[in-house]
């Protein structure tokens, strides 16, 4: 969880991590906490970081809707002010308030006028069994992204496969404006997933995440590192081209910085890594 990165050191085991993999610059998400006070206290932490490592680091902001609207605006306007750049990580069935929640619909609205990318937790379907596992109510979260079609939403964890309801031509438009994430994809699946998701709804909707500093490979890896999964990813058979995009260029075309039909890797970017 990011607010373990409590102090400078293990924010330079992150940064030399990336180093040694070539990640040019990671995305820091929150966690999605049980009360109100923990997540600005991570707001403010994370906050703290993205000052120190501007070239580095961008972070997302996180939230409780139990707060009630007026004290998630506040909070999500102050994490903006201090830098903070998205919203998530967030998960509405662990945190105990609902997806239609009105406090959340207003982030949303906020989301989508700042083109802050919001990402989302899900939960595999068909996983295994683990503490802490909350299922996905998977047709509430096409309705949520159904409702806020100017949100970019980011589903974490490849959607929960969510991509594959898109060959379905009626879970297509309601989850056109949804990216899908990379991160623990070797604790869940086979390789062969970037190049099936990218046959199902293209390359360019497949973000890189990394899930630092979770071990993904927890029988081969001592500590945490980016170059194993990535050199998975690199042998995944995609192109080189849709290489380029998972791996940066669908993330600078996310969040606007350069045109929609030029994607460009920038090395090694990570779209998203939980510090």
């Amino acid at each position: 969880a990011a607010c373990a990165l409590d102090g400078s050191e293990p924010v330079q085991g992150a940064l030399a991590d990336m180093d040694a993999a070539g990640v040019d610059r990671a995305v820091l998400l929150g966690w999605y906490w049980e009360n109100a006070a923990t997540c600005a206290e991570q707001n403010r932490f994370l906050a703290e970081v993205v000052r120190r490592h501007p070239d580095r680091l961008e972070a997302f902001a996180t939230l409780h809707a139990a707060a009630g609207f007026e004290a998630v605006r506040a909070e999500l306007v102050r994490s903006r002010d201090e830098g903070l750049s998205g919203l998530g990580e967030l998960c509405p069935p662990a945190q105990g308030f609902s997806y239609e929640d009105p406090a959340l619909a207003a982030a949303l609205e906020l989301a989508a006028q700042w083109r802050w990318p919001v990402n989302l937790h899900v939960t595999e379907p068909a996983g295994r069994a683990y503490p802490g596992r909350v299922e996905t109510p998977f047709m509430e979260l096409m309705a949520l992204a159904q409702r806020h079609p100017a949100v970019r939403f980011v589903f974490a964890h490849w959607g929960g496969l969510l991509p594959f309801f898109e060959l379905n031509r009626a879970a297509a438009k309601p989850l056109a404006n949804v990216w899908y994430d990379t991160a623990a994809s070797p604790l869940l699946y086979r390789p062969e997933v970037f190049r099936l998701v990218a046959q199902a709804v293209g390359a360019g909707r497949i973000l890189y995440g990394s899930d630092y500093p979770l071990r993904l490979y927890p029988k081969h890896q001592a500590e945490p590192e980016f170059a194993r999964f990535l050199a998975e990813i690199r042998g995944c058979g995609l192109g080189a081209d849709e290489l380029a995009a998972v791996l940066g260029g669908n993330w600078q075309r996310l969040r606007g910085e350069v045109g929609e039909e030029s994607p460009s890797s920038s090395g090694g970017r990570a779209g998203r890594a939980r510090g």
